[in-house]
Order: structure tokens, then sequence, then C-alpha cells
């Protein structure tokens, strides 16, 4: 016979209720990224979605997933965890659109040792906002209570991305030397890098809560500035048409990203007087003593996205993207050779 005063999951460090609280509380903003193709709300063991609906006659399915990295260990810290969950579907939803696809639904996977409703509530209401500047719905995901695996309030987040395209509109396509480089502005440092954004913060002496060298504001705040969204005006400016290529510009920065996107055989020339970067990396490569050549291959200093197109199409390329919001700018290339070769310097 067991007695009542048995062992029980909650003993065990495992809110059950807790985990059901989030679920309720997260429902509107899981609703508010509803879009054509959603199948059904959150709750069941799996979520469907039609690409039908969203309007594909012939799709091919375009999967991605990231996380965010120690950029949470600033927000844990902070307890500025708002954005955390932007960075999130940035990650992955900026890697779909650099295929052609358009990205159509999202989940997440929340771990912590012990669930805390409100953090993982705000946690889960980024990543709503994200999906909704995406266009993707934000249709299923998991929260796991872990005691022992995780302590104090630490937390991890991963991100589950699905896109679409019409069969043979994939990119990179038709890459070809002479093809002109048109770099976006990124908002930042976004999303990678930070084990070495905190090596130099923690070499500066700063604490978080320290007004920042760099931008108005406490420098934790500053350094948590969410990742950029591309999807939206990178789709537009595929859709117009000379868009043969598009990189991610995340860890490894323009020298390890941009190659991805090119032809066999084939470099590529940049420019870096073409640009300024953001003063947030000024900062970090003074402060931390870094190369610039290590700069460029472990942030994105100042360009988060990189279009490589068709030259008769930079003017109007560049009219779109700017009507859309975006900072543009040509950059450089595609040469012979291999990888990324640098004229000018970053500062």
């Amino acid at each position: 016979m067991t007695s009542e005063q048995g062992l029980t999951y909650a003993a065990a460090g495992v809110d059950i209720d807790a985990g059901n609280a989030l679920v309720e509380r997260i429902k509107p903003a899981a609703k508010a990224t509803d879009r054509p193709g959603v199948m059904a709300g959150l709750g069941g063991f799996g979520a469907l979605f039609d690409p039908r609906a969203a309007g594909y006659q012939d799709p091919v399915l375009v999967a991605a997933t990231d996380g965010v990295g120690t950029k949470l260990k600033i927000a844990i810290e902070t307890g500025e965890v708002d954005g955390v969950g932007i960075d999130l579907v940035a990650m992955c939803v900026n890697d779909l659109v650099c295929q052609g696809a358009e990205p159509l639904f999202f989940l997440d996977y929340f771990a912590t040792g012990k669930l805390d409703v409100d953090q993982a509530a705000r946690v889960v209401e980024g990543i709503a906002e994200g999906c909704r500047r995406a266009g993707a719905a934000l249709i299923g995901g998991e929260t796991a209570e872990m005691p022992g695996m995780y302590h104090g309030g630490d937390f991890d987040l991963a991100g589950f991305a699905v896109g679409a395209m019409e069969r043979g509109a994939h990119l990179p396509q038709g890459v070809a030397e002479g093809d002109v480089l048109l770099a976006l502005g990124s908002d930042g440092v976004h999303s990678n890098g930070y084990s070495l954004v905190r090596k130099v913060v923690e070499r500066s002496g700063l604490a978080w809560d320290a007004s920042s060298p760099f931008a108005k504001g406490a420098l934790g705040r500053t350094l948590l500035t969410p990742t950029r969204i591309y999807v939206r005006p990178v789709l537009a400016a595929i859709r117009a048409g000379g868009v043969r290529a598009a990189a991610h510009i995340t860890g490894g920065g323009i020298t390890e990203n941009l190659p991805r996107v090119l032809p066999e055989g084939v470099g590529a020339e940049v420019d870096l007087d073409s640009w300024q970067a953001p003063s947030v990396f000024r900062w970090l490569a003074d402060a931390g003593d870094v190369p610039e050549r290590e700069m460029l291959k472990t942030f994105n200093c100042g360009v988060g996205m990189i279009l490589v197109v068709a030259p008769d199409r930079v003017k109007a390329l560049t009219e779109l993207l700017r009507a859309e919001g975006e900072t543009v700018r040509t950059i450089g290339e595609v040469g012979g050779g291999h990888g990324v070769g640098y004229t000018g310097t970053l500062w």
C-alpha cells in the first residue's frame, strides 16, 4: 500500500501545474501568429500545417534549427529575457530565407531546472513576436523542467522552423563572376560570438548594469539588442527577381558564411571601407585587443545579411530593400579565386 505522504513528482522538483499555467498564459501570444495553413492550436501531441492552404502548388519544405548560445547567460544574469525569443526565431528563419524559402511555422524548446512561469512566458512571448515579424506561425513547443540538469535560474532554448518554396525556386542559383554583393545592416552583435563578448566584458571590469561605452543605456541591455529578422525584405527582393544567393552572417562572420553560397572555384572581394561598423564592434576590438581578422571571422561587424545580385538588378533591388526599411550598401563583388578577400579596413 502506498502512503498518502509518499514521494510526488512535485516533490522531485517538477511542477506540472506550473507547466499548464504557462501554456494557458502563452496561448494568446501564439494565437496572434496564426497564418493561412495552420490547422490546429496549442495542446495536441503534434501540430498540423497545410502548405496548399498557404498558397503553394508544388512545395519543397525547408527546415532549420538553432539556439541563442551564451547570449542567454547575459539575459539570465540581468533578468532581461524579453528579447532572446526574437533571437531564437531570427537565427532559424534568417537561415531559411537564404534557401529561398518562406518560413511557415515555428516550434520552440524551453528547458530549465525550476520553471518560473513569468520568466518563461516572457521568453515565449518574445518568440511569438519574432514569429510575427517573420510571418511564421508559432504552432507548438515543449517546456522541460529538469532539476539537477540546470541550476539556479538557468535555462536553455532551441528553435525549429519549417518553410516552403515552389519546386525549382531554391537558392543559391546562377551565381557568377561579376555579381554584386549587397549588404543589409545588422542591429548589433546579434546572437553569435557571445563567449568572446563575455570575455571582453570580464576583461573590461564593467558590470552589466554599468553605463554602456558604445550606446545609450546599461551595458547588458545594449548587448542584448535582438537579432534583426530579414525575412520580409529578402523575400520581397527574391520575388522581384535578380537575387542569386543570400548569406546570413552569423558565427564565422563574413569570412566563413559568404563562401557557403558561392560555387566551387569562385571567391568574393569585399571592401571594408564601404560601410561603417557599429560602435559596439570597435569597442569589442579595442577592449579585448581582438585583431581585425578575428573580428571578421567571429562577428557580423555590421553586416547581418549579404545578397548576391545580378549586376543589372542592383539599383532596383537597393531601392526596394531601402523601401522595406533596410540599410543597404554595395560592398563588393563575386570574382575568381577562393574564399573572401578583403580590401580596406573596418575602422
